[in-house]
C-alpha cells in the first residue's frame, strides 16, 4: 500500500493522524481508492486523549457528548468541556496515587464521568478495565486479581459489590458519599489545566477488556494507545461518520462495542456521541429520541434490531441516513425489513475485542445479501483452510501479520501460550468461519466451534437461523447439533416466539413446515423447542450451553419436556 500523502511526514503525532483521518473522509464512498491507498499511521509516540480529542475543542465548540434520560432531562457538553472537565479528573486522580501504568476498573452506567474518566485515564497513562455493572462480586474477583488492579471507579449504589473483594485497591464512588470510598465530586476543586508526566509510547497499554466468554473463562486482551484510538479509524470508515453527525450505538459501557462506537469512531470522526438511557428497553420511546434530536446515524446489535422491527419504523420523518449492525451477524429479514421502512441498508460489519472493525459493507457500495462486506482498509483478511492450512474460499478468517495491521490487539495479557495460538503461522486467526465470493465479498458462517457435521454435511447454525427469523412467529433462534443415532447429528431450534404466539404443537408445525420449505433437505430443522435463549451479559447466545445439553441426552434420548420432533408430526411426512 501506498502512503498517506503526508502522514509520516506530519510534525505531530495528532497531525499525522489527522492525515490519515481525512485521508478516509475524502475517500468515504471510494472503497477501491481507500483499500489500495490507506496506510495506518505510525506514530512511536500518541496520546489520543491529549494528542487528538483536547485538539478538537480548540477548534470550534461542537457538541461531544449528549445524554437524554428517561424521564427527558439532558446533558450536552462539548469537546472544550470534556477537555476542561477531563482536566480536572486527571490532575484528582493524580493526587489519589492513580500513575501511569496502573490498572483501573471503570464501572459506570452511561453518564458524563464515564467519558471524564476514560480522558483523563488516558491522560494519565493509566490503564482502564472496563467493567459492566451487572457483574457481581465473583465476577468482580476474578477481575480485580486476574487484572491486577490498583483503582476502582464505580457508582455509589454498585459500591457495596466490592465489599466481598479484597485488594488494596483506590477506591472511587460516584454520586453519594460511601463509608470508606474517595468522592468523585471533589476532583471539581482540581485546575483545569493538565500537564503529563511524560510523552506516552503508541505501545503502551491503554486498556484491557475481559471477553464476554460465551466458550470459556473470558480471556484479558491487551489494547495499546495505538491499536484502539487509531484502529478505530477503520470503525469510522465502516459506519460512514463525518463531522457533525449525531452518532447514536445501543451499547452497555464495559463492553468494546462501547468504545467502538460511544468513544473512538465518533470522535475521530468529531461527531456528537448520542445516549438514550432507559431501565427497559421501548422501540417507541427510542425512536422518539432519534426523531427529535435528529440522530444521523444509527448502531445496534441484531438482539436491538429484532426487536425495532417489531415497533412501527414507518413514524419517522427523517430516519438516520447511516445504520449499521454489529456484535452478530444480522439476518437477511431484518435488513430487508428496515430497508422498506426507512429507505436506507443496515450495513453490516465483523470485528472483535480483540480489533477494530475488519470486514465490512461501507458507504456508497452495493451491499450483497447475507455478505457482511469485503476487508476494510488497512486489513489483509484471508481464509484458511482448517484442516491444510491454505488460503480457501471458505475457511477461518485470518488477519495477515505482514504488515500487523494498527487495529489488532497486542495479545491475552498474562497469557503467551494463547497469544502464541491465535497469531501461529504468520496470521491471527479470529475463530471464526467465513466464505468469499468472485466478488471478494465475504459471508459469515459461523464460530469454528459452533458449525457443526450433519449426514456428513457441514451446517452453518447463522444460515439455518437466518431461515428460521423469516417466519412471523419467530423472534430469536439458535441452532445447535442434536446428536442421532443415525446421522450422527441433526439441526435442533431453539426458539423464542414473537409476543401473540403461543408455544404450542401447531405453532411448531409452521415453523418446521417453513424450515423445509426454505432449506436444501440436508439443512432442515429437524427438531424445535421453545425456550428463552441463554446470553451472555453483552447479549450473545451461548450456544455452548445448548449444545452441552443436547450431547447429555445422547443419540437415543426420546425428547423432553418442550420439544418438537419432525416424525411427530406426519403432516410433514411426504
Amino acid at each position: 500500500m501506498t502512503a498517506v500523502p503526508g502522514a509520516h511526514d506530519a510534525a505531530t503525532p495528532g497531525e499525522a493522524f489527522r492525515s490519515a483521518r481525512d485521508f478516509l473522509l475524502r475517500h468515504r464512498e471510494d472503497y477501491d481508492t481507500a483499500r489500495r491507498e490507506f496506510r495506518w499511521p505510525a506514530p512511536e509516540r500518541f496520546n489520543w486523549a491529549l494528542d487528538w480529542f483536547d485538539t478538537i475543542g480548540e477548534r470550534h465548540d461542537r457538541t461531544a457528548l449528549w445524554i437524554v434520560d428517561e424521564d427527558g432531562s439532558e446533558q450536552r457538553l462539548s469537546f472544550r468541556d470534556l477537555t476542561r472537565r477531563s482536566n480536572q479528573v486527571a490532575n484528582w486522580l493524580r493526587e489519589l496515587g492513580v500513575g501511569r501504568g496502573d490498572r483501573m476498573i471503570l464501572m459506570l452506567g452511561n453518564q458524563v464521568e464515564l467519558w471524564e474518566t476514560v480522558l483523563a485515564a488516558i491522560k494519565l497513562g493509566a490503564v482502564i478495565i472496563p467493567a459492566t455493572t451487572l457483574l457481581g462480586p465473583i465476577d468482580l474477583r476474578d477481575r480485580v486479581d486476574r487484572g491486577r488492579v490498583r483503582h476502582v471507579v464505580t457508582t455509589a449504589a454498585d459500591a457495596p459489590k466490592f465489599d466481598d473483594v479484597p485488594g488494596d485497591y483506590t477506591r472511587i464512588a460516584v454520586g453519594g458519599p460511601v463509608p470508606g470510598w474517595r468522592h468523585y465530586a471533589d476532583n471539581a476543586a482540581a485546575a483545569t489545566d493538565f500537564s503529563p508526566d511524560g510523552p506516552t509510547r503508541a505501545d503502551e497499554a491503554m486498556l484491557l477488556y475481559f471477553t464476554s466468554g460465551t466458550t470459556a473463562q473470558p480471556k484479558l486482551v491487551e489494547h495499546t494507545h495505538a491499536s484502539y484510538p487509531i484502529g478505530h479509524l477503520s470503525t469510522m470508515y465502516w459506519i460512514g461518520l463525518e463531522p457533525g453527525d449525531v452518532h447514536l450505538n445501543i451499547s452497555s459501557p464495559g463492553w468494546a462495542k462501547h468504545a467502538w462506537s460511544n468513544l473512538f469512531a465518533p470522535w475521530n470522526a468529531e461527531a456528537t456521541v448520542f445516549i438514550h438511557n432507559y431501565t427497559r428497553f421501548d422501540a417507541a420511546a427510542l425512536l422518539e429520541q432519534v426523531e427529535r434530536c435528529g440522530v444521523t446515524s444509527f448502531c445496534a446489535p441484531p438482539t436491538v434490531w429484532r426487536m425495532l422491527i417489531q415497533a412501527d419504523l414507518s413514524g419517522l420523518s427523517r430516519p438516520p441516513a447511516k445504520v449499521v449492525g454489529a456484535g452478530e451477524p444480522l439476518n437477511p429479514e431484518i435488513i430487508e425489513q428496515v430497508r422498506r421502512a426507512w429507505g436506507v441498508t443496515i450495513r453490516d460489519g465483523f470485528g472483535q475485542t480483540e480489533t477494530s472493525v475488519q470486514v465490512a459493507n461501507t458507504p456508497g457500495q452495493p451491499v450483497q445479501p447475507g455478505s457482511m462486506g469485503r476487508p476494510l482498509p488497512g486489513f489483509d483478511v484471508v481464509l484458511l483452510d482448517p484442516v491444510t492450512g491454505e488460503p480457501a474460499d471458505e475457511g477461518e478468517i485470518c488477519l495477515s501479520l505482514e504488515p500487523r495491521p494498527v487495529g489488532l490487539m497486542t495479545g491475552y495479557a498474562d497469557d503467551d501460550e494463547r497469544t502464541a495460538e491465535v497469531t501461529r503461522g504468520g496470521y491471527y486467526h479470529t475463530g471464526d468461519v467465513g466464505s468469499r465470493d468472485a466478488a471478494g465479498c465475504l459471508t459469515y458462517v459461523g464460530r469454528t466451534d459452533d458449525v457443526f457435521k450433519a449426514s456428513d454435511y457441514r451446517i452453518s447454525p447463522f444460515e439455518l437461523e437466518s431461515a428460521l427469523l423469516e417466519h412471523e412467529a419467530v423472534a430469536e433462534a439458535a441452532v445447535v447439533p442434536a446428536p442421532d443415532a443415525i446421522r450422527l447429528a441433526v439441526p435442533k431450534a431453539y426458539v423464542v416466539l414473537v409476543a401473540g404466539y403461543e408455544p404450542s404443537r401447531s405453532t411448531a408445525l409452521s415453523i418446521l413446515r417453513f424450515a423445509r420449505e426454505h432449506l436444501a433437505p440436508y439443512k432442515r430443522v429437524r427438531r424445535l423447542e421453545f425456550a428463552d435463549l441463554p446470553k451472555t451479559i453483552s447479549g450473545k447466545i451461548r450456544r455452548v450451553e445448548l449444545r452441552a445439553r443436547e450431547q447429555e441426552q445422547g443419540p437415543h434420548a426420546a425428547g423432553f419436556g418442550g420439544e418438537f420432533r419432525e416424525e411427530d408430526f406426519p403432516e410433514l411426512r411426504s
